[in-house]
């Protein structure tokens, strides 16, 4: 006769099913890490172009306010492009009672990467420190000095940059007598330095490797003609 002792007996997991278990533990640790990290970087480019352009649209901004407060002085140039910089004369943002100011716009390459920087010199009260100004944007452009750094800001990467007048009816390379057409017809320019130009072109190469990249095209009119665009 069989008899029952009423206990039941414990059985444990085998080594090849904690080994199984801690496997299948860790590819899912593994794969939930992979998530999260394709999350983070997603956020994390998507933050760069974010900021990217943000900087673009205020340096673009601020571009067009440079070119909106224009100011002509007799005799004396207020915009000159030379294929490496574009310098201008400006009121100060504060009104025209604060004075004048000179701010120039140049590219220049740090490290095999092209900055677009833009200088500005103090409040300029007479015509001596002004034209002293203007030699120095130039300088600034060409080989700048550690004070003239001091007070250039550095804004998007650049790979390159042209700059179009609109005379005449027509789009054309300051540079040259005959002009060179940005899609547009070829028209002659003035070589009068101080000729305020009816509209300016400006076309940006953004550096590749950048959030944002490719050619940017901004047409500004003088305000006169009907206000900045």
């Amino acid at each position: 006769m069989a008899h029952c002792t009423g206990r039941t007996v414990a059985r444990g997991f085998t080594l090849i099913e904690l080994l199984v278990a801690i496997s299948v533990m860790a590819l899912m640790a593994v794969l939930s890490w992979r998530g999260l990290d394709g999350v983070s970087r997603a956020q994390i480019q998507l933050q760069q172009r974010s900021d990217e352009v943000l900087a673009l649209q205020a340096t673009l901004g601020q571009w067009g306010a440079d070119l909106d407060a224009l100011a002509e002085q007799p005799n004396l140039p207020n915009l000159d492009w030379d294929g490496r910089a574009l310098r201008l004369l400006r009121h100060s943002s504060g009104g025209r009672d604060e004075g004048l100011r000179v701010v120039a716009w140049s590219r220049r390459s740090d490290h095999g990467v092209g900055q677009w920087l833009r200088w500005q010199s103090p409040a300029l009260r007479n015509r001596s420190e002004l034209e002293l100004a203007w030699q120095k944007a130039q300088a600034w452009a060409q080989t700048p000095s550690d004070a003239d750094r001091q007070r250039e800001v550095r804004t998007v990467a650049l790979d390159s940059w042209q700059i179009f007048y609109y005379r005449g009816n027509a789009w054309s390379n300051p540079l040259s007598s005959t002009g060179a057409a940005a899609n547009g017809p070829v028209a002659p320019t003035s070589n009068t330095a101080s000729q305020t130009p009816d509209g300016v072109r400006l076309v940006l190469t953004l550096a590749q490797g950048q959030a944002l990249s490719g050619t940017i095209t901004r047409d500004w009119v003088r305000p006169v003609l009907g206000g900045g665009q």
